[in-house]
């Protein structure tokens, strides 16, 4: 289904960037002051120009370069990891609100923060989905995050999908920026495109939430695809449907998966893969004994 959508835009505003990173590294200039040196290990010395943690200390602290630092303070063109703004964030003794702020204004997803508040107000999901085994399942919200999944959806991977930070488990993120998620995706231009709608669509209801605008940012600079695919402005709601899918070892299967919502208020949903024909099913359940050895 075609339909128009609010524009977005296509690359994003560049003032827009240009005032994050400004913002950015206003938050972080603040954060850094209001640290005492004695709360981190740091001797505070008796000649201190400034209040708080100096540039160098919190760049050491953090385990990254005092040149790099300076650079993310002062709001330069930098892409920092994940794993950089944690190390930030615990060196600054950020709460949950601020380590989420702080990577909306990185352009860095954050699932974390969605993972967190999933395992608080359904502590049963995991359960949930790991007794649909040997069939695949996962729980993601309306963004696309992947908050959990069980072992058998983790094996169309080649075991990568353990490795993957969790602020970078999004499902439109990892279909236009990872190998092993895209050699599972078989009706590319179908799936993809499907995929594109949805997050379209459920953006209607964010467009004030930062963390949707720069899923899209971060997409049309790394992934033209993704260009492509936005530019056609379809939106769709999310829907069950068959799907094709290659395993690395299992080979082709024809899945059918199905919403179960966890709740309207959450925005989450388990997203389950049952067979489509009887081949698939026993492809998934010899693959369920071999994960089981």
């Amino acid at each position: 289904m075609a339909t128009t959508a609010p524009e977005l835009g296509t690359n994003g505003s560049a003032n827009g960037i240009d005032l994050r990173r400004r913002e950015l590294g206003a938050f972080l200039r603040s954060r850094r002051e209001r640290i005492q040196p004695e709360q981190v290990g740091v001797r505070g010395g008796r000649r201190r120009r400034t209040p708080g943690l100096r540039r160098e200390e919190v760049a050491q602290l953090a385990g990254v370069g005092v040149t790099w630092y300076t650079w993310l303070e002062q709001g330069r063109d930098i892409n920092p990891s994940a794993q950089v703004l944690d190390a930030i964030s615990r060196t600054l003794q950020f709460d949950t609100h601020e380590h989420s702020h702080l990577f909306t204004l990185a352009g860095v997803p954050t699932a974390t923060i969605a993972q967190q508040c999933l395992e608080q107000q359904c502590p049963t999901a995991q359960a949930l989905i790991d007794q649909l085994e040997p069939f695949p399942a996962a729980v993601l919200n309306d963004r696309l995050d992947l908050l959990a999944f069980n072992r058998t959806f983790a094996s169309f991977f080649d075991g990568e999908l353990e490795t993957i930070p969790v602020e970078e488990r999004n499902c439109l993120w990892l279909a236009f920026t990872n190998r092993s998620w895209r050699r599972t995706i078989v009706d590319w231009d179908e799936t993809v495109g499907n995929m594109v709608a949805e997050y379209r669509g459920a953006m209607a209801e964010h467009l004030d939430d930062p963390d949707w605008k720069t899923l899209v940012d971060r997409l049309h600079r790394v992934a033209p695809e993704f260009t492509e695919f936005w530019e056609r402005h379809d939106v769709q709601l999310v829907e069950s449907r068959m799907k094709r899918a290659r395993h690395p070892t299992a080979g082709l299967l024809r899945l059918m998966y199905t919403h179960l919502w966890l709740g309207q208020r959450l925005g989450t949903r388990i997203t389950a893969f049952t067979p489509a024909d009887e081949p698939s099913r026993r492809k998934l359940e010899a693959l369920h004994e071999s994960l089981a050895q």
